[in-house]
């Protein structure tokens, strides 16, 4: 099994508008067919110094092998997604573990 945790940071003048339509995007992302396990989130109300609240949008994402996160990775949603949004993006962070 393969977790794979991506942080994004959108830009400050980001509108709400455009949260709206990158949330949707990520949302497409989950019709790929390697993926397992599909979660969006945004930063929980948790105070604690060791909590990061900084980032805009969180995705965890779970996939059976490596073989299919590099299938993921080049598939025609993911490329799409990061052709539309990779704009919006000040700061990216990705975990992936095994």
């Amino acid at each position: 099994m393969i977790a794979h945790h991506v942080l994004f940071w959108l830009k400050a003048d980001t509108s709400e508008d455009q949260k709206t339509a990158f949330r949707k995007g990520l949302e497409s992302l989950e019709n790929i067919e390697v993926v397992k396990t599909f979660h969006i989130g945004t930063p929980a109300p948790i105070e604690r110094a060791v909590v990061d609240t900084t980032y805009t949008f969180s995705l965890v994402l779970f996939f059976e092998d490596l073989a299919a996160h590099d299938v993921y990775q080049v598939h025609e949603i993911h490329k799409a997604f990061l052709d539309q949004f990779r704009v919006l993006f000040e700061k990216v962070i990705i975990y992936d573990a095994h």
